[in-house]
């Protein structure tokens, strides 16, 4: 990845979900390049672990932790003032920190949990980094959906899947949100030199679903033989992030490097700005991007 993508050097990037899988492996490529890249995770113990294995194989010291569970807007909040406290720029910043989960839960704020992490703690952090974002223009959002995107559908009635719950089906809608956030920011940001990207990395062999139950989470590990590396998975991601061909595009959907088409929904401006509407309640975000 590091040869095939131009670099960062210098840069300033936040990945979250940057101690494992694909976020790790982006976090190492990008720091091959010289960027200066921070991870978020939750666990301090695994995030040094992984730490370590970055700077290591990078030959690069410039790699920091923030700890955030993503699912307590309290802690993105905090997140996002930690990272400016320590940094001036913001480069690149990687929407990565996803789950999967076969049981419907809520967080501490009451939110139904995959909703919180998978869409509404990225539209939160990004939009409290946005100033930083803009200041360091050209900068760039790359955010990771999912090619489950197609199995969602976006019911303003049932955001939080409190009348029909099911694992693969909230966790499309999810990534389908991931998506519509993306193009409509990409909107709102027009004229200001920072770009808003997502992709589909493929099927990855990596942990994520793991603790899950059920027939669909059995298949789904009985293919993790014949799926991508963690690295394999990495690279739109750290095209988008990091190449120069891709320098000014936004509002695209990407798998493989290539931009492919959403589900239908997410090309509903309406839709988009409903969503956008939703997620500001839900997160007490009441900025409006200019």
């Amino acid at each position: 990845m590091v040869e095939k993508n131009g670099g960062v050097d210098g840069k300033v990037a936040l990945i979250t979900g940057g101690t494992g899988g694909i976020g790790k492996a982006a976090a190492m490529a990008l720091a091959a390049m010289g960027a200066e890249v921070v991870v978020t995770g939750r666990d301090k113990e695994r995030g040094e672990r992984a730490l370590e294995e970055i700077r290591d194989k990078s030959g690069n010291q410039k790699v920091s932790l923030l700890l955030a569970d993503l699912a307590v807007q309290a802690e993105v909040r905090r997140l996002a003032q930690e990272f400016r406290d320590r940094h001036d720029r913001l480069d690149v910043l990687v929407n990565n920190a996803g789950l999967i989960l076969s049981e419907r839960t809520e967080t501490p704020d009451g939110i139904e949990k995959t909703l919180a992490i998978n869409h509404l703690a990225p539209f939160l952090l990004t939009n409290l980094l946005l100033d930083l974002l803009k200041a360091s223009a050209p900068s760039r959002v790359v955010t990771v959906s999912s090619g489950a995107e197609r199995t969602g559908r976006m019911d303003f009635d049932d955001l939080q899947s409190r009348k029909r719950y099911g694992g693969f089906r909230v966790y499309g809608t999810t990534k389908l949100a991931n998506i519509m956030f993306t193009f409509e920011l990409a909107r709102r940001l027009q004229g200001t030199g920072v770009t808003a990207t997502c992709l589909h990395p493929g099927a990855v062999n990596t942990s994520f679903g793991a603790n899950n139950r059920g027939l669909s989470m059995l298949v789904f590990r009985l293919f993790k033989p014949f799926m991508k590396t963690p690295e394999g998975g990495a690279d739109t991601l750290v095209y988008l992030a990091a190449s120069p061909e891709v320098e000014g595009m936004t509002g695209k959907y990407l798998a493989d490097r290539k931009v492919i088409t959403a589900s239908q929904t997410a090309y509903d401006e309406a839709a988009r700005e409903r969503l956008w509407e939703e997620s500001e309640k839900l997160t007490g975000l009441k900025r409006v991007v200019a």
